[in-house]
């Protein structure tokens, strides 16, 4: 397989960033503390909220990664599927990129105009700063990691339904040495 992708196959670098990405939101969302910001920014809980704001920053730096990637690489052609499943395939990409986006930045953003620093492995801490704006960000933050989580979610039972039940090679083409199975050799 090659580092990019074909007609009908993402290539290794697409699908590498995407499992990645996939990895890293769903190790954030598990190692964040939620709550009010005494528990969040709490001493007890500052080794936890540097691995979280951590793995966030790095789902950013990856987005614009992959981003940046897809503006050089070939998108697999999308397998025949009715209108709406594709309009809803996109829409559902869509939303995903923009959430990749705007939950790591409303909780920088948020952190940081609540007077909080933002630490980053390697990187140090940033700010803070003084807003009246940072505790409602914070709030969208939380609902927004909670939607990408569902969203996610769905978009993996879709892959999956596509491969179990239509046949086609929606999930075959993102994941690593899974056949294709319309192709008729196995799957």
């Amino acid at each position: 397989m090659s580092l990019s992708g074909s007609t009908t196959r993402f290539g290794r670098l697409a699908q590498a960033l995407h499992w990645l990405t996939a990895l890293l939101v769903l190790a954030a969302f598990l190692v964040s503390a939620g709550g009010p910001p005494e528990r969040v920014y709490s001493t007890a809980r500052a080794s936890t909220l540097l691995l979280h704001e951590s793995l966030g920053f790095s789902v950013l730096c990856l987005l614009v990664i992959r981003l940046v990637w897809r503006l050089f690489d070939r998108i697999p052609d999308a397998p025949a599927m009715p209108g709406w499943m594709e309009l809803a395939s996109k829409a559902t990409h869509w939303a995903l990129y923009a959430l990749l986006f705007a939950v790591p930045a409303t909780a920088i953003i948020g952190a940081l105009f609540d007077g909080h620093p933002v630490t980053i492995y390697g990187l140090g801490a940033i700010g803070p700063f003084s807003g009246a704006w940072g505790a409602p960000l914070a709030e969208i933050h939380g609902t927004l990691g909670d939607i990408i989580m569902w969203l996610a979610g769905l978009h993996a039972a879709a892959a999956i339904f596509h491969h179990v039940f239509l046949r086609d090679r929606v999930l075959s083409q993102m994941v690593p040495g899974l056949p294709d199975p319309s192709s008729g050799q196995g799957g």
